[in-house]
């Protein structure tokens, strides 16, 4: 029943102000005496005879308009007869009458579209409110227009619990993100917690989706939700539904824009004067001498200020150039190897139609992302085609045809690795780019990146699917899918001879990896892998529902059966006869080949029961009966079932005083609990015994290198299934009409028998110790969502918001004596264990009265001015780690955790007249970070391991006593973990803002085009943050040790546009 509701904006334009939009619908209709000639008049109530305040009035064809006043009532002007009179109210359906002239009463009807929204679940669909597990779900329109490589780009922050992070490889063109559902499910020690992900009920990738093709997404997140899918499902299920075709014409539509992205969380290098006086310094303050003379740091202040043509001189000793230390350049090495900007673009082309019998889509996507090097290409092409095509067989029997092809080509140059990005941060400033005749000088790594050898990626997916669906009776559908998918991947990468040139510009080999003795000058090498995979998939299920009055069953069962079959090979010679053939067939030496088959398969018998009274009590109950191959005898199969109920209060006779009081029309209480299993184990074949063999033994027996074999590994015999067990309850509401919608959910999952570590075995066994399941953990968290939806007038608008939190505590790890570098009962993930700082101090006699009273010889030797002073919290006299123990930890204490905390979403959207404008915020609000390695020290481990960046350049001198950095040193003494360079990694970052216009259908229609739009939208536009400017807070893994040596993310400004025919 709707109620007298209005809001603010509402209540304002009810008093003459700006008159507002909405949406309504009509019960009756009567049109009495004749008005005044021109004047329109009426009065609006809803169902129950309350007016409806606020509802928008409008003639068709006309601008402008009216709203009704607090008692429902309306008056227009200048109104011929004859006119179309429109009124709209949210929560009603829309009215269209034609004006003769007299007054009009109308009676407003609800809007049960809401009450009838479905969302996808396991093997199926629900409506919305009756679903009792903890299932989200986003539309299309929150992944259309967004200048992403990925879905998972698209995905972040807008469903409460599903979180995903930027990996180690950064933002690079082939790297992934990190996915998981409220937190992390495992220790990683042999299993993952990554969600099932399924494409139109095929496992798949998002990486691998057109965006464009996508028709909604749902997040399935508590064991009674995904128990349907079994053991592939034990940590949540994502669930992606493509477009289908739709009954009419046939619909063309064209989306296509250009992209500019643009390095987010670079760091900026000092200059080479004041990387060379920071250098000089921690040499001093380490008891040496000074690195660079004077007369060096004249010569770079000189280059600097121009008065010097070159940055380097002849090396009288070699007839080379010097560079490194030798040389007095000003590179930033960072606006060397990266852009300003790189453009990208993507097309996309649709069609879709049908009739009452057939219906169909065809789809195509080109996206041509060029990568941020400077120096070499990088750069990723993805092109896919989609078809899928419904018809009916008979009255009782209909068929799908579903066909999905993705292209993904990568190319980068093959130095591009780890050790590349490690060798960037550490860089001299002083080292030149190019020698005085031109040529890259040695060793700054630009002739690898450009000449040194190319990697390329090609990867093929290709998936087929065909769904045969029969009714022989009303409301019996008996479901038949079968699929095959084939993935291909064939990676190419060669190591090409690379060149410096001495001063009378002759070529000289020179080592292919820099601060690596993996290849000799002029060596060559190339290497070929090909792997192959089918997937072939099952599913038989048949569902029933029936109704009793106001009882509603449906039950379904059904069979699941997949099986995947893989090949690689591999094939890798040295000794090209010409670098410009890098092929294995024009290698000549150190052949290298392997390769192997596998498989690995499982299956289920599963059932689900739903019953509803009234949609105002709900219960559902479902169980599965697994069977993984990873497991032999008594240990094969699993028996998990879950339970769900909801009570929809608001349903009630007892709460309609309530609810016309409140305003509230949806007030749903849920709960959940559930067991499944999690068979995600890093091994296919965890039980099964394997021998090791090879050829080419390193020792020399009867004057050949022999074949060899070693002892096979040991396996457990008692390795099995770890169980997932959540409970969760939630709770839905609705008022204002459902304006005003949210959900508030608390859940508590346990992994139990997880598989942990081996034990502990002496070395006389000979063979590694196999895995068992020894661990536990607990996860635990809540999420909320509420969202608001409205129109003023033409003025459409609407603010959404999410934020969710997930903590994860061990519960049994064998650890008895609790050590603080491992797991241990009680400790929760992401503790950071470290030393109180009381401060740097800032004299030697500061630095003395500190040691009087405290012993801090445990972590360094000759402190003085500058060092940092920590504090003795344990009151021993010493500043010492203790046992390293949980009982005796000395004076280290937990001081922070780096799991991400209340992570959030919100998102504000607005239309008006044609325009449309999109901000979309996400982030963190708790984090601590401990970052580490030459990002965030700059001065550490030696001077061919530092560097300096702008931020490191505050640090402590006689002349900077108020520094934020201590006095550099090599050692390590001032790097211990610690409070005071502990890092807030929480942020707030404008994810997306998108502006749009959509052309008049006056104009376009003209030019047969149904619809028309042109926008641009921005990517990781600006950032909030505390955190040290060296890092971007969504990127702060790395390739090669320390924090922050990675790809960098970008910020992309997109023009596109949209057409439909």
């Amino acid at each position: 029943m709707i109620r007298q509701l209005f809001t603010v904006s509402s209540m304002i334009m009810a008093l003459g102000m700006t008159p507002s939009l909405a949406y309504g619908g009509v019960t009756h209709i009567q049109e009495t005496n004749q008005s005044k000639n021109g004047q329109c008049t009426g009065t609006i109530i809803d169902p129950t005879g309350e007016p409806v305040i606020g509802a928008t009035v409008t003639v068709k064809g006309k601008q402008g308009g009216t709203i009704t006043d607090l008692d429902g009532k309306f008056l227009l002007t200048d109104v011929q007869h004859g006119a179309t009179i429109c009124i709209s109210y949210i929560g009603f359906e829309p009215v269209e009458m034609v004006w003769k002239g007299g007054a009009i009463n109308v009676t407003m009807k609800e809007d049960n579209k809401t009450l009838n929204e479905v969302v996808v679940v396991g093997y199926g669909t629900q409506k919305k409110v009756n679903v009792t597990g903890a299932v989200s779900m986003v539309n299309k329109d929150v992944l259309e227009n967004r200048p992403v490589t990925s879905v998972t780009q698209a995905l972040q922050g807008e469903v409460p619990g599903l979180n995903l992070s930027v990996s180690n490889s950064g933002g690079s063109l082939d790297g992934s993100m990190n996915i998981n559902i409220r937190g992390t499910g495992t220790l990683d020690s042999g299993s993952n917690s990554s969600p099932l992900v399924l494409v139109d009920g095929v496992e798949g990738d998002l990486t691998n989706i057109n965006p464009n093709d996508v028709e909604s997404i749902s997040v399935l997140k508590d064991a009674a939700s995904s128990s349907i899918y079994g053991s592939r499902a034990a940590f949540g299920v994502i669930l992606v539904t493509t477009k289908n075709g739709n009954k009419g014409k046939v619909n063309v539509s064209y989306s296509g824009n250009v992209r500019f992205n643009h390095g987010i969380g670079i760091p900026e290098m000092a200059n080479s004067v004041e990387y060379a006086k920071m250098m000089n310094a921690a040499q001093i303050n380490g008891g040496g001498q000074a690195h660079f003379s004077d007369a060096q740091i004249q010569k770079m202040q000189d280059y600097m200020d121009g008065k010097l043509q070159y940055p380097t001189e002849r090396n009288p000793n070699s007839n080379t150039w010097n560079c490194w230390d030798a040389s007095y350049a000003n590179t930033n090495w960072f606006d060397v190897y990266y852009k300003d900007w790189a453009t990208s673009q993507e097309h996309n082309l649709s069609l879709n139609g049908g009739n009452d019998k057939t219906q169909w889509y065809i789809s195509g996507n080109f996206m041509g992302q060029n990568g941020l090097l400077n120096v070499g290409k990088d750069r990723l092409n993805r092109y896919t085609l989609k078809g899928k095509i419904t018809t009916e067989l008979a009255k009782w029997a209909k068929v799908t045809y579903n066909t999905s092809w993705t292209r993904q080509d990568f190319e980068r140059p093959s130095y591009m690795n780890g050790l590349f990005f490690h060798n960037v941060a550490r860089k001299f400033p002083t080292q030149p780019v190019t020698d005085p005749n031109g040529h890259y000088i040695s060793e700054n790594e630009m002739e690898q990146m450009e000449n040194g050898g190319i990697q390329t990626k090609n990867k093929d997916f290709f998936t087929n699917q065909l769904v045969f669906v029969f009714e022989p009776i009303k409301d019996w559908h008996i479901n038949v899918e079968g699929t095959l998918r084939v993935y291909n991947n064939w990676e190419h990468w060669d190591v090409l001879p690379v060149f410096y040139y001495d001063c009378d510009n002759n070529a000289i080999p020179m080592p292919w990896s820099m601060g690596s003795s993996d290849y000799a000058a002029g060596q060559t090498r190339v290497n070929e892998y090909v792997y192959k995979e089918n997937y072939y998939a099952t599913n038989i299920y048949s569902d029933y529902s029936h109704s009793f009055g106001d009882h509603n069953f449906k039950i379904m069962g059904g069979f699941n059966a997949e099986k995947y079959a893989v090949r690689n090979i591999s094939g890798q010679k040295d000794g090209l006869y010409t670098p410009s053939l890098p092929y294995l067939s024009t290698g000549s030496a150190a052949d290298q080949v392997s390769g192997h088959p596998d498989e690995m398969a499982v299956a289920g018998f599963f059932g689900r029961l739903n019953y509803n009274y009234a949609d105002k009590y709900m219960l559902e109950a479902n169980i599965r009966y697994d069977g993984s191959s990873r497991f032999v005898g008594g240990k094969r199969w699993g028996t998990f079932p879950s339970f769900s109920g909801g009570w929809n209060i608001a349903r009630e006779k007892f709460f309609e005083k309530i609810s016309d009081a409140t305003t509230i029309t949806n007030l749903k209480l849920r709960g959940s609990w559930g067991e499944l299993g999690n068979t995600r184990l890093k091994s296919w074949h965890p039980t099964y015994s394997s021998l090791g063999v090879g050829t080419k033994y390193g020792w020399i027996v009867g004057g050949a290198l022999p074949n060899w074999a070693s002892n096979p590994g040991l396996v457990s015999a008692s390795l099995g299934w770890e169980t997932i067990r959540s409970w969760n309850v939630g709770l839905d509401f609705g008022l204002l009409n459902n304006r005003l919608t949210g959900s508030f959910e608390y859940f508590v999952r346990s992994t139990l028998d997880m598989v942990g570590p081996a034990p502990e075995l002496s070395s006389v066994l000979g063979t590694d110790v196999p895995a068992e399941n020894n661990c536990d953990m607990k996860s635990y968290g809540f999420e909320f969502q509420i969202g608001w939806r409205d129109n003023i007038k033409d003025f459409k608008y609407g603010v959404n918001f999410n934020i969710s939190d997930a903590q994860q505590e061990v519960t049994s790890y064998p650890n008895e004596s609790k050590y603080l570098d491992k797991y241990y009962k009680g400790r929760k993930l992401g503790d950071i264990w470290g030393y109180t700082t009381i401060g740097i101090a800032q004299t030697d006699e500061e630095m003395k009265a500190h040691l009087a009273k405290v012993n801090q010889s445990a972590l360094g030797s000759n402190w003085g001015a500058g060092d940092i002073m920590y504090a003795d919290l344990d009151g021993d006299g010493y500043v010492n780690s203790g046992a390293n123990t949980l009982e005796d930890h000395g004076d280290l204490r937990i001081i922070g955790n780096d799991t991400p905390r209340f992570n959030f979403g919100l998102n504000l959207d607005a239309a008006w007249k044609g325009f449309d404008i999109r901000m979309f915020f996400q982030g963190t609000m708790k984090r601590d970070l401990w970052l580490d390695g030459i990002y965030f020290w700059g001065a550490q481990g030696g001077f061919w391991q530092s560097n300096a960046f702008k931020e490191h350049l505050d640090y402590w001198t006689p002349e900077n006593k108020g520094a934020y950095y201590p006095r550099p040193l090599w050692d390590g003494r001032n790097r211990q973990t610690q409070t005071r360079y502990l890092q807030n990694g929480a942020y707030c970052r404008l994810k997306n803002l998108t502006f749009g216009y959509t052309l008049p259908k006056t104009i376009t229609s003209k030019a047969g085009m149904q619809s028309v739009r042109v926008y641009m939208s921005c990517e990781n536009v600006f950032t909030i943050t505390s955190l040290s400017k060296i890092f971007d807070p969504e990127n702060i893994g790395s390739l090669y040790g320390g924090s922050g040596k990675t790809y960098p993310l970008q910020s992309t400004v997109s023009f596109g546009l949209n057409v439909n025919f």
